[in-house]
């Protein structure tokens, strides 16, 4: 899988470190019960079809990355700056 970094082109997903999905899980209140917490730290969804991760471009520029993908087929379909996604959500 390639992707394309808006600062550096398109390098190899090896370059890249995947830091889960883009949307925010909510953090449970640090007296939460250990249930909340359990699910917070262990279970996720697991789509088949498009969704939206966080990226690091660790081993170039660093910079953190919204991309877009079809977990099926593993096509990406957009690569935004997480900043840039930010801004607009502001």
């Amino acid at each position: 899988m390639r992707i394309e970094c808006p600062i550096c082109g398109s390098r190899d997903r090896r370059e890249f470190y995947y830091r889960g999905d883009a949307i925010a899980l909510a953090r449970p209140a640090p007296d939460a019960s250990d249930d909340d917490w359990d699910a917070y730290l262990h279970l996720r969804d697991n789509p088949a079809g498009e969704t939206r991760d966080l990226w690091q471009h660790e081993t170039a520029c660093g910079a953190w990355l919204v991309v877009t993908r079809d977990t099926v087929t593993h096509a990406v379909r957009a690569v935004e700056l997480a900043s840039d996604v930010k801004r607009a959500m502001a």
